[in-house]
């Protein structure tokens, strides 16, 4: 049985059409790249994994069960992290406020409650920024604290979208280190959506790359390709490696260099 299956699943926002009859299946255990151009349905996949959206058909069922909101099992830090009147919250304040389902706040813990905050800070890292104001950290900080978030309440599946967004290259390499050390540790699934791949290579096990309303899955090497990249974009796609890393084009421009930074089902859409 999959951990995450789409059957003949359509998905739509704001009245359009973002998937096509979709068949796809992660396994337990599995690091995925989640890529595709602007418009092509990542935060859409992740919002009906998690249940905050129906598909016009099919079923998507997680841990074998049809996908519902508010699953336990379920870490994930969103694509919009804005966080409007808490930059004074510190980082444990953060931390905390989704024990026990709560979200941002002063929550009262007990022992217990405790104990799994601290252990969340220290396994990313982040026990020196458990006082420190949101407001005071950099970017690469706040996606630790984030990461910690994620890891309350045990989940078995991650699900991350743009988590490198804004971030320098040298703290992209801290976050997906970061990131493949807990999943490996705990033994967890995690889908990792990234508008840029090279970060992730040498982490990944396989890539779902969405476009055209489709899906192709499976290892680099497998899916990277002209070929692959041409059919879902309907355009003609060059795929180049040099130097360990891989360059997409599109004629002369770089589409993941030039690639998005707001994906559909946010505030702000790239369609």
């Amino acid at each position: 049985m999959s951990l995450l299956a789409f059957h003949n699943v359509t998905l739509a926002f704001g009245g359009r059409e973002v998937l096509r009859s979709i068949d796809l299946a992660i396994e337990a255990g599995e690091f995925v790249g989640l890529l595709g151009p602007n418009g092509a349905g990542k935060t859409t996949l992740l919002r009906a994994a998690l249940g905050l959206l129906a598909p016009r058909t099919g079923e998507v069922r997680v841990f074998g069960r049809p996908a519902r909101r508010g699953n336990p099992a379920i870490g994930t830090i969103p694509q919009s992290r804005a966080f409007p009147g808490a930059m004074r919250l510190s980082g444990y304040d953060l931390v905390a406020g989704v024990v026990r389902g709560h979200r941002l706040g002063l929550p009262i813990l007990g022992r217990d409650g405790r104990r799994e905050v601290a252990a969340a800070l220290e396994r990313v890292g982040a026990s020196a920024l458990a006082r420190r104001p949101l407001g005071e950290l950099s970017g690469g900080e706040r996606q630790r604290l984030l990461l910690a978030q994620a890891l309350i309440g045990e989940p078995r599946l991650l699900l991350l979208d743009e988590p490198l967004i804004n971030l320098d290259p040298r703290h992209q390499h801290e976050i997906v280190t970061l990131v493949r050390d807990v999943q490996r540790e705990r033994g967890l699934t995690v889908i990792f959506t990234t508008h840029e791949i090279n970060p992730l290579l040498g982490v990944l096990d396989r890539v779902l790359y969405l476009g055209g309303g489709a899906a192709a899955l499976g290892p680099v090497e497998a899916v990277i390709t002209g070929p692959v990249l041409s059919r879902l974009y309907n355009a003609p796609i060059e795929v180049v490696r040099l130097g360990g890393r891989i360059f997409v084009f599109s004629g002369a421009a770089d589409l993941e260099a030039n690639a998005h930074r707001h994906d559909d089902g946010g505030h702000s859409h790239d369609a």
